[in-house]
């Protein structure tokens, strides 16, 4: 037979427990069903937090590394529309050219005309610029000058957590259109000496309006049209680098977002709340509160019936 007590109430203590039991777990649940999360602190499992702040910090990373991109996109994009504008202004230069071959030709007013084709690449090529950068108009004799234009494209993380930066880099030497520190053959696509036959000249500065019909000055043109075409075709060869360079940004534009979407699946796996089970569960703990709260209602009577054994009965 249980003994009965006024200074201990065993029923009343385990009801109580029960129902601060069942209240703390009410109160995890619902913390998880308003934050969509499982795994909060360090403190609800170590583990899993460890691993999620590690993933999404990397993920933050990827974000930073999408922008670089982006930006190396958009850079590459308008250096592209400068080869572009660059290749069709070179044609008609050529096309002028081979118009002042001809015999007879008035050649000033064909010079006042390349004159104005010439002035229009140096200002394509100053104009194609983006955040500060212009990589088709350069100056290699500046301080800190550096050819090689580097883009941030990935990062990875080995064994040991040491993480490495990758990049995807051009050499802007190759494709630069103009370089105010030209000298000779070393220069831009567009301002650098070229030689053909006995003549030396550069498209952007050569001139034809003091040529003659004399067989020598005629050779001087024939000169002048093959490194206009030469040219044509170095900044063909630019615009093709560039253009190859472009789709590989863009492939790795596109891995770079697969990738933080598999990152933030996984980062959601460890952490986040199952809602469904979350509901099913509160409504449990929400019947066994009320089951609770009667229990410890009815245990606590049973001290109230101790006294009714010293009435008057």
């Amino acid at each position: 037979m249980t003994m009965s007590s006024i200074l201990t109430n065993n029923a009343a203590m385990i009801a109580l427990q029960t129902l601060t039991q069942t209240s703390k777990d009410m109160t995890t649940t619902q913390s998880h069903i308003s934050t969509g999360l499982r795994v909060t602190s360090a403190a609800d499992n170590a583990a899993y937090w460890t691993i999620a702040t590690k993933m999404k910090s990397d993920n933050d990373v990827n974000s930073s590394i999408t922008d670089a991109l982006n930006l190396g996109s958009s850079t590459i994009d308008v250096a592209i529309a400068a080869m572009n504008s660059s290749k069709d202004l070179i044609a008609q230069i050529k096309a002028k050219l081979t118009t002042a071959a001809q015999p007879g030709v008035d050649r000033t007013a064909v010079q006042a005309d390349i004159a104005q084709l010439q002035k229009q690449l140096k200002s394509v090529s100053d104009s194609a610029a983006v955040s500060g950068q212009n990589w088709v108009s350069v100056d290699s004799g500046a301080t800190g000058y550096n050819p090689i234009k580097s883009t941030l494209a990935s990062m990875s993380r080995d064994t040991s957590g040491t993480l490495t930066l990758g990049t995807i880099d051009i050499d802007v030497s190759k494709i630069a259109l103009f370089d105010a520190a030209a000298t000779g053959a070393t220069g831009g696509i567009l301002d650098k000496e070229r030689t053909v036959g006995t003549t030396t000249a550069n498209l952007a500065t050569l001139d034809v309006s003091a040529l003659t019909d004399s067989a020598a000055d005629s050779a001087t043109l024939a000169d002048y049209i093959q490194i206009a075409d030469e040219t044509l075709n170095d900044v063909t060869t630019a615009a093709s680098n560039l253009g190859s360079v472009k789709s590989r940004i863009s492939a790795q534009q596109t891995f770079i977002s697969q990738l933080s979407d598999a990152i933030t699946s996984g980062v959601g796996s460890l952490v986040d709340a199952d809602m469904n089970k979350e509901s099913t569960k509160l409504q449990a703990l929400q019947v066994q509160q009320q089951l609770g709260v009667q229990s410890l209602s009815l245990a606590n009577q049973s001290t109230q019936l101790i006294l009714r054994l010293f009435g008057n009965g």
